[in-house]
C-alpha cells in the first residue's frame, strides 16, 4: 500500500496536511493534520468580556465576522442580555450577506478547479459555449463575443507562460469530465465572480463600518445608529443601498451560481457515491421576531432523516488523545469547553519529516464529539436538518436540485451533496435577506430606532461568576464560543470552530474525524496528482486558521 501526502493543502485558509493510505486505486485510510498551534484562547484570559469579540475575530483573515457574532452571543448569554429586534436584524443582514458571498467565493475560487479543467477551455468553440450558456440561464453575458474574449485572455496567459491564478493545476487529469465548452463557461464565471464578490459584500461593510473585521458589534446590540434624519446613520438611503446589494446577490446566485452548479454536477453524478458521513450537527441561525431560528438546529444520527434530535451544547466534549495538547485530567479525558484547557504538547516528528507518526498524536486540532460521536457541520448539515424538519424554502430548493440532477435524497450524503448544499443555502439565504431588510424598514417607519440594550453594560450589574456560550451557524458550519466570567474578567475562553469538527483527528476511541472518514474509499487515478482527494477535502471548505488560532509563543 502506498502512503500519499498532501502538504500543504492549497485553496483553503490556513495550513492543513492530509496523509492517505492507498491500495488498489482507492483510499483505505486517511489522517488529517492541522500543522499550526492553537492559542488565542490563552490570551483571552483576564480580559474584559465586552472586548472579547474584537480580539477573537482576528483568528482569521476570512472568517472574521462569524467569530465576532459568536463571541457577542456568548457574553450576552452569560449576562442574560436580550438584544432589540433591530440589532438582530442588522446582525442577520451582515451574517447573511457574508454567507452568500462566502459560498460563491468557495464554489468558484476554492472548489471549482477540482471539477473544471481550465486549459481544456482553450479548445472550446465560443459559439457552442454561448449556446450552452443560453440553455441554462438568461444571464446577460452569454454571447459568443463575450466567451471569445474570455478565451483570448486565457490564451494570452498561456502563451506568455503566465497562468497566474491558474498555475499548478492538474490540467488534463483523467478525472476531469466537463467538455471544453462547459469549462470555458465556468472559467468565464470564475472571473466574473471575482468582480461580483468585492461589490456585493458592501452591504456588510456599510453595516459593519468595514470589511473584513467589522467594528459595529456591541455586547447588547449594535453600535450603528438608526436615524432617518441623519446622513451618518441608517436612513432611507441605506435601505435603498441594502436592497441594491441584496438584488445583486439574488441575481448572481440565481442566474450564474446555481445554473453552473447544476451544469457541473450533471457531469459528476458518480460523486454522489463518495465523500459521505453519517452524523450531522446544525446549530440554527438567523433569529426571527418569534424567538425561533429561521434555519433550524438539530442533530442527525446515522443518516436517519426521520428523527431530528435537539442540540444541547452540554453534550459536547473535546478530546486531545491524538492532538498535540495535554489535559490535567489525562490523555483520554473529554472536556466540555467551559472546562476546556489549551496546553500545547508537541510530540510529533522533528521537521522536515516524511510521514506523520499516526500511531500517536498527529494534529494541532482537537477532536470535538457530541455524545462521543464525530459530527459533520456545515452547509450539508444545515440543509439536511432543515430538509428533514420540513423547512419550506430549503425543501423546495433541495427538491428542485434533485429533480434537475435526477437523483434522490441519498445523493446528499456525499461530496456532490455537500457541494450542492452550499449552493442551496446561498440561494435561500439570498432571498431571505430581502425579508430582513423589509422588516428593518418597517420598524424604522414605525419609529423604532432602538439598536442596543445597555442595561448590563456596567460591570457593577454583573454577577460574581457567570458562564455563557454563543452559537453561530457560519458558512463553514456550527461555530461555538464559550466564556467563563469571574470577578468581571474572562476566567476561561474556548472556541469550537467548524474546521475543528470537520478536520478533527481520531478521538480517544480511535474513531476518525469527518474528513478522514469521508476520504475512505475515494478513488485515486494518479497518486502523484490526487485530484480526487482534493475534491472531498475542499468540499468541506477547511479553515485551519480558525481551527488553530495562531499566536506567537515567544515575543518574536
Amino acid at each position: 500500500m502506498a502512503r500519499l501526502v498532501i502538504d500543504p493543502v492549497t485553496r483553503i485558509e490556513g495550513h492543513l496536511r492530509c496523509e492517505a493510505v492507498v491500495a488498489d486505486g482507492k483510499v483505505k485510510d486517511a489522517y488529517s493534520s492541522c500543522t499550526m498551534w492553537r492559542g488565542i484562547e490563552v490570551i483571552m484570559k483576564g480580559r474584559d468580556p465586552r472586548e472579547a469579540w474584537v480580539f477573537v475575530q482576528r483568528l482569521c483573515g476570512v472568517c472574521t465576522t462569524v467569530h465576532a457574532i459568536a463571541s457577542i452571543r456568548a457574553v450576552e448569554d452569560a449576562l442574560k442580555i436580550k438584544v432589540p429586534r433591530n440589532a438582530d436584524l442588522i446582525r442577520n443582514l451582515i451574517m447573511a450577506n457574508q454567507c452568500v458571498q462566502d459560498h460563491v467565493i468557495h464554489f468558484y475560487h476554492l472548489h471549482a478547479l477540482d471539477w473544471v479543467d481550465v486549459v481544456s477551455a482553450l479548445k472550446a468553440d465560443p459559439a457552442k459555449t454561448s449556446e450552452l450558456a443560453k440553455t441554462i440561464s438568461p444571464w446577460p453575458n452569454n454571447s459568443t463575443t463575450y466567451f471569445k474574449a474570455v478565451q483570448d485572455k486565457l490564451k494570452a496567459f498561456v502563451e506568455r507562460g503566465q497562468l497566474g491564478i491558474f498555475s499548478n493545476g492538474y490540467w488534463g487529469h483523467p478525472a476531469y469530465n466537463l467538455p471544453p465548452e462547459a469549462n470555458l463557461m465556468a472559467v468565464a464565471h470564475y472571473l466574473e465572480a471575482l468582480d461580483w464578490q468585492k461589490e456585493v459584500i458592501k452591504m456588510m461593510a456599510m453595516l459593519g463600518a468595514k470589511n473584513p473585521h467589522p467594528q459595529t458589534f456591541l455586547v447588547g446590540g449594535m453600535a450603528i445608529p438608526i436615524d432617518p434624519e441623519s446622513q451618518n446613520a441608517i436612513n432611507a438611503g441605506t435601505i435603498a443601498a441594502l436592497n441594491k446589494y441584496a438584488d445583486m446577490a439574488i441575481e448572481f446566485v440565481e442566474k450564474v451560481y446555481i445554473p453552473d452548479l447544476l451544469a457541473v454536477a450533471s457531469f459528476y453524478k458518480d460523486w454522489a457515491k463518495y465523500g459521505g458521513n453519517v452524523n450531522f450537527l446544525a446549530c440554527g441561525e438567523y433569529p426571527e421576531a418569534n424567538g425561533k431560528m429561521w434555519l433550524p438546529a438539530g442533530i442527525i444520527k446515522n443518516k436517519n432523516l426521520k428523527e431530528i434530535y435537539p442540540v444541547d451544547h452540554k453534550k459536547i466534549q473535546e478530546y486531545i488523545t491524538r492532538s498535540y495538547y495535554k489535559y490535567s485530567k489525562g490523555e483520554n479525558a473529554g472536556l466540555h469547553p467551559w472546562d476546556g484547557e489549551t496546553t500545547p504538547n508537541y510530540t510529533g516528528p522533528k521537521p522536515p519529516y516524511e510521514y506523520l507518526n499516526v500511531d500517536g498524536k498527529y494534529s494541532w486540532g482537537k477532536a470535538p464529539r457530541y455524545e462521543d460521536l464525530p459530527m459533520e457541520v456545515g452547509p450539508l448539515a444545515r440543509v439536511l436538518v432543515a430538509y428533514a424538519s420540513g423547512h419550506k424554502e430549503v425543501k423546495e430548493a433541495v427538491d428542485m436540485v434533485m429533480k434537475k440532477l435526477g437523483v434522490g435524497p441519498e445523493a446528499l450524503f456525499s461530496t456532490l451533496g455537500r457541494t450542492a448544499a452550499r449552493g442551496i443555502i446561498a440561494l435561500v439565504t439570498a432571498y431571505k435577506t430581502k425579508d430582513f431588510i423589509n422588516e428593518l424598514a418597517a420598524n424604522i417607519k414605525k419609529g423604532d430606532y432602538t439598536i442596543a440594550n445597555t442595561e448590563k453594560w456596567d460591570p457593577k450589574t454583573w454577577p460574581a461568576e457567570a458562564k455563557g456560550m454563543g452559537w453561530h451557524d457560519a458558512p463553514r458550519g456550527a461555530l461555538s464560543h464559550y466564556i467563563v466570567i469571574k470577578n468581571k474578567k474572562i476566567e476561561n475562553y474556548q472556541m469550537v470552530v467548524p474546521s475543528t469538527w470537520n478536520l478533527s483527528p481520531r478521538d480517544n476511541k480511535g474513531v476518525r474525524g469527518p474528513v478522514e472518514e469521508a476520504l475512505v474509499n475515494t478513488p485515486v487515478a494518479d497518486s502523484k496528482q490526487p485530484l480526487e482527494l482534493l475534491r472531498t477535502i475542499h468540499s468541506f471548505d477547511p479553515c485551519m486558521a480558525c481551527g488553530m488560532h495562531i499566536v506567537e509563543v515567544k515575543e518574536e
